[in-house]
């Protein structure tokens, strides 16, 4: 099957359909393409958001991330209102379409890597901080899909051990609910709202702050107020655990892929292998 990408191509069949089914009409001229999703406002003053994933991708809990985040209390994020989803034999491909409550905030960086400071002000950490906290303290059997891949202990050991070496003991000891797709592209300012929810799920302790931690580091001014923000969950072993295996996929891909990324990333990772050897 080829790679996925909705940048390309118009699916206006895909976006007709979705429009009978929760019954609005779509904005498509000021629709926003990513790799596996598009989403655009509605003339009911909502936001839909429409993904396609290969089958083989949809297992075990599912794909309804943003539906049953909708029983989460105290966490910033958009009001969940339907959802449809249908499956598309010829292509082998499974859509969803959720409709929620639209975010006039724009998302802090859109795409790519943030190299600029965004200037957040205190209150916009504090709504994060206590929407983590909040997301934390639920209660869900949901497994994080990170990449579209639930995470767990054994992927958690095996990246670390191929890219750092099998030395470290890299036990999780413990699980939390978490967002898992945390990053600048799913935050918006100047109110903090917390976008696409499809991926949520018990991870590793601290994995949001370190996700926001490692797509920050090309600013050092902000990664040291995400440090001082989340120090509690980003300073115990799981949270240097989890930040080191999100450190892998930086310091091995192409350098032109992790850019601004990559010698900050080498940094953290000396500071991390040091802390884990004690």
């Amino acid at each position: 099957m080829p790679r996925l990408d909705l940048r390309s191509g118009s699916h206006d069949e895909v976006l007709t359909r979705v429009e009978r089914s929760l019954g609005v009409r779509l904005d498509r001229g000021a629709a926003v393409r990513k790799r596996r999703s598009i989403g655009l406002p509605s003339d009911a003053g909502t936001w839909v958001r429409v993904e396609a994933r290969p089958a083989s991708k949809v297992s075990g809990q599912g794909w309804n991330g943003a539906e049953t985040a909708a029983t989460l209390q105290g966490v910033a994020m958009p009001a969940w209102y339907q959802g449809v989803s249908w499956a598309q034999p010829e292509t082998g491909l499974l859509w969803r379409a959720d409709e929620t409550g639209y975010v006039a905030a724009h998302p802090i960086r859109p795409g790519g890597i943030l190299t600029v400071n965004p200037g957040l002000d205190d209150a916009w950490w504090s709504t994060l901080a206590r929407s983590l906290a909040a997301l934390a303290s639920a209660a869900t059997t949901r497994v994080a899909t990170l990449h579209t891949v639930p995470i767990s202990q054994a992927r958690v050991s095996a990246t670390i051990g191929r890219v750092f070496g099998d030395q470290l003991e890299t036990t999780v000891d413990r699980w939390a609910p978490a967002h898992a797709d945390l990053n600048w592209a799913n935050l918006t300012a100047p109110d903090c709202v917390l976008l696409d929810w499809e991926d949520w799920g018990l991870a590793p302790a601290g994995l949001d702050a370190a996700n926001l931690l490692v797509n920050s580091l090309a600013v050092p001014a902000l990664a040291e107020q995400v440090r001082h923000t989340f120090g509690a969950e980003l300073g115990s072993r799981t949270g240097r655990i989890v930040t080191l295996f999100l450190c892998a996929d930086i310091v091995t891909a192409p350098a032109d892929y992790s850019g601004p990324l990559l010698d900050p990333a080498r940094v953290l990772v000396d500071e991390l292998l040091k802390a884990l050897q004690v």
